[in-house]
């Protein structure tokens, strides 16, 4: 697995299947981002059979099947709807196409997994809401820098296991690298990106709620801006937002495309988790100057400090419980609220930012 490019950054896991063998077909619609080979690779890992595969670009479908070569080359997008055999349906396709597709697939009666950010506007969500009550079918999220981190998911679980009290605050930073002559030409069009906030923001809003236990939030402050990328100019290649939760806690976090090329990873994305008792830090894809491993924990509490790296023990658990809710109309793997709500609060911020200039 590479990890120079975020793009094409793809986890991979040790299988392990919630399913028997046929028992849960799937198809990817959409390969305009990289992040659809890591949707794949966790619904696979936990035992679906990936049956389908469209995309208008057929270089990029070859690429695919070159990936997954079970999967059948569609001839349209309505040939994979149309399949009653298909229960779910994985894509990443330009974001500001999430949420219309959304709901074109619930309405053919499957469930959606889309990649972050899943809307570019509030008009969008309020479209997949409606689409969601009225079909019964879920719009679920690809929110990979919590759910395809190790280091992340057992986080979770120490403080739900009550490791450092209640949570009041969430830093987390996410810088990316750009990589600009590898990018499509959407990325550079806000009108398909939707803005920084809005896109890789989206990651920090959802592990906020998530780490804090909240259910809402309010956006207090956000700003944008283009330090760097001057040749862009509808590009942000800086982000930050403050936000208060409707339970107390808070949350700041700030998202780049200023990753500098000595670093040996797409990004040094790190969480710190502060709790009445204790508190974490994360240090999801490196840990700088020591070790090219991530998934990394720091753990300070009221006995002492500890050191942990969790790589390879704790696995994704989020892609066999999203496979279950399906087949049993569950919310063990996440919520519908939680997931509009963390891609409403993004594109909230995204509208109110300041632009720094």
């Amino acid at each position: 697995m590479q990890k120079i490019d975020g793009m094409n950054y793809a986890p991979q896991g040790k299988p392990s299947p919630v399913v028997k063998p046929g028992e849960f077909a799937f198809a990817a619609i959409g390969l305009d981002h990289g992040h659809i080979y890591g949707q794949c690779n966790g619904l696979l890992e936990a035992g679906a059979e990936l049956t389908w595969v469209y995309d208008p670009d057929p270089a990029k479908v070859e690429a695919f099947r070159k990936k997954y070569p079970q999967a059948k080359a569609a001839r349209s997008e309505q040939e994979v709807l149309g399949d009653a055999a298909v229960r779910l349906v994985a894509a990443a396709a330009i974001p500001s196409n999430r949420g219309p597709l959304g709901c074109r697939v619930m309405k053919a009666g499957k469930d959606y997994f889309t990649d972050k950010t899943p809307f570019t506007s509030l008009a969008h969500l309020e479209d997949a809401k409606k689409t969601a009550a009225e079909t019964k079918k879920k719009y679920m999220v690809y929110y990979s820098e919590r759910l395809h981190v190790e280091a992340a998911v057992h986080a979770g679980k120490l403080i739900q296991d009550g490791a450092i009290g209640r949570v009041v605050q969430v830093l987390g930073t996410g810088p990316h690298r750009l990589n600009p002559k590898s990018r499509p030409d959407w990325f550079y069009k806000k009108a398909y990106y939707g803005g920084i906030l809005c896109d890789i923001g989206s990651h920090q809003i959802e592990q906020f709620l998530f780490f804090s236990g909240a259910k809402d939030a309010k956006v207090v402050h956000s700003k944008v801006a283009n330090y760097k990328f001057k040749e862009y100019p509808e590009l942000e290649d800086f982000g930050d937002a403050t936000l208060v939760a409707d339970n107390g806690a808070t949350n700041y976090f700030r998202v780049d495309w200023l990753n500098p090329d000595g670093l040996r990873t797409w990004g040094d994305g790190r969480t710190f988790i502060l709790g009445t008792e204790g508190y974490i830090e994360l240090r999801k894809y490196i840990d700088v100057a020591r070790d090219t491993r991530g998934d990394w924990i720091f753990l300070v509490d009221q006995k002492g400090e500890r050191e942990m790296n969790v790589a390879g023990q704790v696995g994704f658990p989020y892609f066999g419980q999203l496979i279950l809710d399906c087949l049993n109309r569950t919310e063990d793997a996440m919520t519908q609220a939680h997931a509009f709500k963390a891609g409403e609060l993004c594109v909230r911020a995204q509208e109110m930012a300041v632009k720094v200039e």
